[in-house]
């Protein structure tokens, strides 16, 4: 749009009305137009901050994962991100948010649930006593009356 009405002669302020930009962001697109062609319009890479995980730490925190945790000496039996993250930063001193663990997860193909907790009991008639909640109480044949008072008049 820039150089379609840089053709036409328009000036920077013009173009930049059009192209709701600034008269300057209009004319460095100009000159980088003028000095490099249309490879000077592409966007020039602006790198973040470097990566804090390693892809030894990956596959440090991914063979973790395959593992149960009381293997490894924890005292717990299943994974969650927050624990992941932790042992992540117990292994590597690299300390990383639970969401990071989990996109590492994610591109490994591997998805963490919830636990599905089950009660137990040691009673040894607890299945049975458990069954007998579950199904409706069986409500008797007789009939139901009510006696109502009747005014005399």
């Amino acid at each position: 749009m820039v150089l379609l009405a840089a053709e036409q002669r328009l000036t920077a302020a013009e173009i930049a009305t059009i192209v709701r930009a600034s008269e300057d962001t209009v004319r460095r697109w100009l000159k980088r137009y003028l000095s490099e062609g249309t490879e000077g319009l592409r966007d020039q890479p602006h790198p973040g901050a470097p990566r804090k995980v390693t892809a030894a730490d990956i596959e440090q925190l991914l063979a973790a994962v395959r593992r149960r945790p009381r293997s490894l000496g924890l005292p717990f039996s299943l994974w969650t991100l927050r624990r992941l993250a932790d042992y992540l930063a117990e292994q590597t001193g690299i300390r990383v948010e639970d969401e990071t663990v989990r996109l590492h997860l994610k591109r490994a193909g591997i998805v963490l649930s919830r636990p599905q907790h089950t009660i137990t009991s040691p009673d040894p008639e607890y299945a049975l006593k458990k069954r007998r909640l579950k199904t409706p109480a069986v409500s008797s044949n007789r009939e139901i009356t009510s006696i109502t008072p009747m005014s005399s008049t």
